[in-house]
């Protein structure tokens, strides 16, 4: 039981970690800045219905 708990919080650690890493360095909205070029490219793609 004792083991299960260690690793839980070893788990929970590692993630609270990762996210302040990546709230540090914003990496978030940097990989939005890669993405967002594609993600535009496809959704102008897309017909849309303009009858109003």
């Amino acid at each position: 039981m004792l083991k299960v708990l260690l690793i839980i919080a070893i788990v929970l650690l590692i993630l609270f970690v990762l996210s302040m890493v990546v709230y540090f360095f914003n990496l978030d909205m940097k990989m939005m800045a890669a993405v967002e070029p594609l993600l535009a490219k496809h959704y102008d793609k897309i017909k849309r219905n303009r009858k109003i």
